[in-house]
Formats: C-alpha cells, sequence, structure tokens
C-alpha cells in the first residue's frame, strides 16, 4: 500500500518529521541508505565494545518546555528519553595562552567574568552581551511561523536583529571594539560551526550560544536512544525504515514528484517506492541534480546555489584506568587553541593544512551520564574535533593512502602532544583505542556531498532571507534537513516540526 509520505534519508529531521505524522496517524515509509538510520545522529561499535556517536556531543533546547521537550510529549516519549545537563557554572571551559574562562548559563556572570578577565573593557563587554541577547530575541519573534503581533510588541528586539542580517561575528566583535583575547574565549567553541569569527553569521552564533546558556544537555542513555526511540515510533504506528537502501533516482510526472527507485546495498536489486507525498532529507543539491535542476523555479534554483559547510577531523579515543575528572574534565566540553587569533588558527589549519599549533574541542561523553552503554566500566570515552579541508583530504585519501593515513596520526599526535602538555600529563600511556574520522570518512558513512559537516555553510550570506526552505517548487514533495533549514540537534528537531506543522496544521511550535 502507498504510504502518505514517503521520506528519502533517515537524519534526525527526517525521523522527527516521520514520527510526528506516524503518531498523528498517517503511514510514512523512510528509506536510509548506511546501515543504520540517524544521518550524524547514527551510533556505531567499535572492538565489539566501544560505542560512538557519528558527530552529535552535546545539545539545547531540551529543557522542560523547551522545544525537544515539547516533541518528545506530544510522541509520549519525554519519561523515557530524558537528559542530563551540562554544568550551569560552565558548561564550556575556554582555554587559550594566558587566559582561561568556563562560559556560564548566566548573562550577567559572563559579563563579570569577562570584566575581571578585562578591567578596562567592562562597558564594552556588558554592551556586547546585552546585544547578544537583545539579538537573540529578536530572531526568535522572526523564526517562522511568525505572528506580527509579536513584532509590533517587542519592536526594539526585532530591529536589534534585523540590523545584523549581514554581520559576522566578528563585525560585531569590532563595533564593541572588545580586546582580541576576549574576542577569542567567546567564540573558542568555533568547532560548533567550523567556521571562524570574520566568516561566521552572527545569527548562527547568537542561536547557538544563547541556546546552550539556556540549557545545554547530553541524553541519560546517549544518543543511540534517542534516534531509536523515533525509530520505534514510527514503526509501532505501523511505518517501516528500511535501510541499505540507496535512492539512485527520482520519479517525476509532469512537476509532481511520485516516488524514487532505490538500490538495497545488500541485495543490489533495484526497487520502486512511491508515496503520496515525498520527503527530502538527503542533500538538496544532489536531490536537484537527480530530479533536474530546470524542474524547479527559479527561487528554487537561486536558494539552491549554497556552498557547503566545511568538514571536520575526529579522534574517537578510549582511556582505561584513568579517572579524567582528575585532570579537570567533567560535565562540560573543553575548547583549546594555542593561537590568540581565531581567524589565523583557522586559516592555518584550513586553508594551509597545518596542524602543528592545533585549536580543537575536547568531550568526554562518559562523564555526562551514568549510564555505561559506551565502554567496560574502567574506561572513558574521550573525543577530539578540529576542522579540516575535504578537498585536502580527498586527493590524499585517492592519490596517496600512505599519506592520508601519516596525516591523520600528525593531526591526532599534535593534539595529543598538547593534552600531555595543558592537561593529562600519562595520556598515551591510558589510551587503550583510538579510531579517527576524516572528510572522505563523513563522505563515505553519513553520505553529506564534500564531507559537509552542517549542509550549507553558516555564513551571513546564506543564513539570510535567501536560505533554502522546505519549499521546492515541485507538488507533494519537500526539503527536509540541515541545508533546508538548520543544523544541528535542536535545529533539526525544529526543521522537521516546522514542516510536520505546515502540513498537518497541528501547532507545536510557538514563537511568543
Amino acid at each position: 500500500m502507498k504510504p502518505d509520505y514517503l521520506i528519502v534519508g533517515s537524519g534526525l529531521s527526517a525521523l522527527v518529521f516521520g514520527a510526528l505524522m506516524a503518531n498523528s496517524g498517517k503511514t510514512v515509509q523512510v528509506l536510509e541508505a548506511h546501515e543504520h538510520p540517524g544521518g550524524y545522529g547514527h551510533t556505531f561499535t567499535m572492538a565489539k565494545k566501544y560505542t560512538f556517536n557519528a558527530q552529535f556531543h552535546y545539545v539545547w533546547d531540551c529543557g522542560e518546555g523547551q522545544l525537544v521537550n515539547r516533541v518528545l510529549k506530544k510522541l509520549g516519549l519525554d519519561q523515557d528519553v530524558t537528559f542530563e545537563q551540562y554544568d550551569p557554572n560552565g558548561f564550556d571551559h575556554m582555554r587559550m595562552p594566558g587566559h582561561a574562562l568556563d562560559i556560564p548559563s548566566s548573562p550577567e556572570e559572563l559579563i563579570q567574568r569577562l570584566t575581571t578577565l578585562f578591567p578596562a573593557h567592562g562597558d564594552r563587554i556588558r554592551q556586547f552581551v546585552n546585544e547578544v541577547e537583545k539579538t537573540g530575541a529578536g530572531l526568535k519573534r522572526l523564526a517562522p511561523p511568525v505572528k506580527p503581533i509579536e513584532l509590533l510588541k517587542h519592536p526594539g528586539e526585532v530591529v536589534c536583529a534585523a540590523q545584523h542580517l549581514n554581520s559576522t561575528l566578528q563585525d560585531v566583535f569590532d563595533k564593541f571594539q572588545l580586546p582580541q583575547a576576549a574576542q577569542t574565549l567567546l567564540a573558542l567553541q568555533w568547532p560548533d560551526f567550523l567556521l571562524p569569527p570574520n566568516q561566521l553569521s552572527f545569527y548562527a552564533w547568537v542561536a547557538l550560544f544563547r541556546g546552550y546558556q539556556a540549557g545545554a544537555f547530553y541524553p541519560t542513555q546517549h544518543f543511540e536512544q534517542v534516534i531509536n526511540s523515533l525509530v520505534k515510533v514510527i514503526e509501532s504506528h505501523g511505518g517501516k525504515v528500511l535501510l541499505n537502501q540507496e535512492v539512485t533516482n527520482f520519479r517525476v510526472t509532469d512537476k509532481t514528484v511520485t516516488g524514487v527507485e532505490a538500490m538495497d546495498l545488500t541485495t543490489h536489486q533495484t526497487h520502486e517506492f512511491t508515496g503520496d507525498t515525498v520527503i527530502c532529507n538527503i542533500d538538496p543539491q544532489r536531490a536537484a541534480k537527480m530530479i533536474g535542476e530546470e524542474k524547479f523555479s527559479k527561487t528554487v534554483r537561486r536558494k539552491l546555489n549554497y556552498e557547503y559547510s566545511a568538514s571536520n577531523y575526529m579522534v574517537y579515543c578510549v582511556v582505561k584506568d584513568i579517572d579524567l575528572r582528575d585532570y579537570g574534565f567533567g560535565k562540560w566540553n573543553l575548547f583549546h587553541t594555542g593561537h590568540q587569533d581565531l581567524n589565523e588558527a583557522f586559516a592555518q589549519m584550513y586553508e594551509r593544512n597545518d596542524f602543528s599549533n592545533p585549536s580543537f574541542a575536547i568531550t568526554t561523553p562518559t562523564l555526562l551520564t551514568e549510564a555505561s552503554r559506551d565502554c567496560p566500566e574502567d574506561c572513558q570515552i574521550v573525543e577530539f574535533l578540529t576542522v579540516a579541508n575535504y578537498d585536502y583530504f580527498k586527493q590524499l585519501h585517492d592519490g596517496d593512502p600512505k599519506a592520508y593515513r601519516q596525516k591523520k596520526q600528525e593531526i591526532f599526535d599534535a593534539m595529543l602532544d598538547v593534552v600531555e602538555k595543558h592537561y593529562v600529563p600519562n595520556f598515551r600511556e591510558h589510551m587503550v583505542f583510538h579510531i579517527t574520522g576524516s572528510p572522505t570518512t563523513n563522505e563515505r558513512f553519513c553520505w553529506c556531498p564534500s564531507g559537509n559537516s552542517y549542509g550549507s555553510i553558516l555564513t551571513p550570506h546564506n543564513m539570510g532571507l535567501g536560505r533554502l526552505n522546505h519549499e521546492t517548487s515541485l507538488d507533494q514533495f519537500y526539503f527536509c534537513n540541515a541545508s533546508s533549514g538548520y543544523p544541528g540537534f535542536a535545529p533539526t528537531f525544529w526543521t522537521g516540526t516546522l514542516l510536520y506543522q505546515r502540513l498537518s496544521g497541528d501547532v507545536l511550535l510557538d514563537n511568543s
């Protein structure tokens, strides 16, 4: 029987949309090329005893009454899928030469801490943080679905947000003339965007920074349970999530997308799937090329002309017979840079492929929850993340596999040198397992073009009014992924929920 919704791809926004539709009584079928559902949210096991999440580290908007919680309540999952909160006194620990700052949940406390570090700049720091708060509030009013009455009630916030439409984070740092070290401490969670301050949209930074201030979280039973719970909702309402199904073509009659052809990667047989409405969770540019770009309107074609986000380098690591809490790790992330200027740090790694003085993030999933699904009890998991250039790694991977492996090891060694010098002196002695991932790993295992980490790039040009959304200009066909919404855990929940709300009329999003 033809389902109401045929969903191509099982990334988080697609699973949220599919679960909400299935829960409302609609029939849903999901096709996924990978052996695991979840896209970048999928979990994999190594050496039969260590489990790692592909890319998720920490999340926001998961507290009582916040978006993720509202969706889980709607699905009857809020008692099963719970979250542990990071330390609100310092959820991100920023470390750079000569300075350290733990980012607190309270904006006022943030002002005090920065003013203590930079006493001559207290007024500018306060003005900057106030601008961040005002812009964030304005962005919330301007997010779909927009309520005109709310815009009229809060004109100051809306105007403040609107004036930063084309601003980078660096533009706003410059506006308030913040000292260089303060800029670096505030922007040091740049691996969350894989862009430096002089390229990153101020909107993107504000949304994420304030999102985490309102509560940074980690799932009590790890990310695997979140993904599996959404899949279970779809299946328990008669829907299907079919894995190892690579979509090779879309079926289009006149201006209506009626279904897809997909190859079963286990049997290499091709099957046809149809649906009353087709939801596209795979990269919109890739889908448009399959369908034929000329079939889309000029407006959609213009919006499809985005650049991909940068890619990343990851290390998934296991240590044994050591408690990282004894070395300053805990319910927080640690961000390290050896540079005073993050714009230069980014250029060195991304443009020059020089990781001799790396800037990177360290996260410790085992310390964030008591649930021990991810490794044996005498072990702890620690992960490292930084930016990496896809073209460079692709060239190495395809042309000189030995040099590719050496480069991955060189970056890891540079990170370990930093860790042993500044944080855990004998880290290497306790390491019992590690595996590295590069941009080509992302492409291979997560099916993301150019190994992109966040869909389209988060620059001001791409975060403004011309950003792609779910509208495709074709009938019964909608986009639903990071490039046609926003990337990250909470934003993909929002993307899937917004499309559900548009197509069902059931209101879950509230901007008041």
